[in-house]
């Protein structure tokens, strides 16, 4: 027996609760618009097929949960008061891991590189192949702020560098900076599961990465920085990466809305220069180098 929660979620919301969720032992979670079927329905940003789509004004944030799960003790677990909206209904068994499988189809990052699910043959063997399985941590390739960073390591990566994944999840970044000529490569993660599963995609993909805890983090000056997060993150951690980065070292953020874009440019205004790069339904990224260099 299986449980689908149902809670609702702004804009603001949803993706750090989609994230918590997996985090707290959820097998999948999706994002739905709350006014689907109203007068009030959204369209969905991005084209049929390309994946996880940003999340609307108001939204149903889904997670499939083991049936024994206490609700209330992970409503509280999660911050949110036992009187939040939700929903709670139980679900028949059946085969869950192939119904989240078939979520994830290959996706084309560009011409050079792809994005392939573990379950699934290259569709063009000569590109660059990434094979991942998420398994519970975040970065399958399909939210924006990923192929964000992917263009980024794409068009800044010349081999050779010292390259810093910092919120690393599945590893996806770091192993594409690994594949595309990275002369040492470093993860961190504050999620044991995503550090694992990190290594496992490392192994997958034959290519020598190190993955740790922040608290773990062995001395190194950075040439190359990628951190895709969440914008407060991302703030707070603005006087750690100008510590673990060389002068003139590249950077690039993501996980920031747009309209969030200033407040981050402001934090890290001390220690780099920075500018809004790329953007993509409705969310951006932010690269450029670190001051002294």
């Amino acid at each position: 027996m299986w449980l689908e929660l149902k809670i609702a979620a702004g804009l603001e919301e949803a993706e750090a609760l989609s994230e918590a969720l997996l985090a707290a032992g959820a097998l999948a979670v999706t994002v739905e618009d709350r006014d689907a079927g109203t007068a009030a329905e959204q369209a969905q940003y991005g084209e049929p097929g390309e994946g996880e789509t940003r999340a609307w004004r108001r939204n149903w944030v889904s997670a499939l949960l083991p049936g024994d799960t206490d609700v209330v003790a992970l409503l509280a677990r999660l911050g949110l008061p036992p009187q939040v909206e939700h929903r709670l209904q139980t679900l028949a068994e059946q085969d869950w891991v192939r119904l989240t499988q078939a979520q994830f189809e290959p996706i084309r990052v560009d011409e050079r590189l792809w994005i392939v699910p573990s379950w699934h043959a290259p569709p063009e063997p000569e590109a660059i192949n990434i094979v991942l399985d998420p398994g519970l941590a975040f970065g399958t390739g399909s939210h924006p702020t990923t192929r964000l960073c992917l263009r980024w390591l794409l068009a800044e990566l010349r081999g050779g560098e010292t390259v810093l994944d910092y919120g690393c999840g599945s590893g996806i970044l770091a192993i594409a900076a690994a594949r595309l000529g990275a002369g040492r490569v470093v993860g961190v993660d504050i999620d044991a599961q995503a550090l694992q599963s990190a290594r496992d995609n490392a192994a997958r993909n034959a290519v020598a990465a190190e993955f740790c805890l922040p608290e773990a983090l062995p001395a190194l000056a950075a040439d190359v920085l990628v951190a895709n997060i969440l914008s407060n993150p991302l703030k707070a951690l603005a006087p750690l990466f100008a510590r673990y980065q060389q002068p003139g070292g590249r950077i690039a953020l993501s996980g920031i809305l747009s309209a969030q874009a200033d407040a981050v440019l402001a934090a890290y205004a001390p220690w780099f220069a920075l500018r809004v790069e790329a953007q993509e339904e409705g969310w951006c990224l932010l690269a450029g180098r670190r001051r002294g260099g």
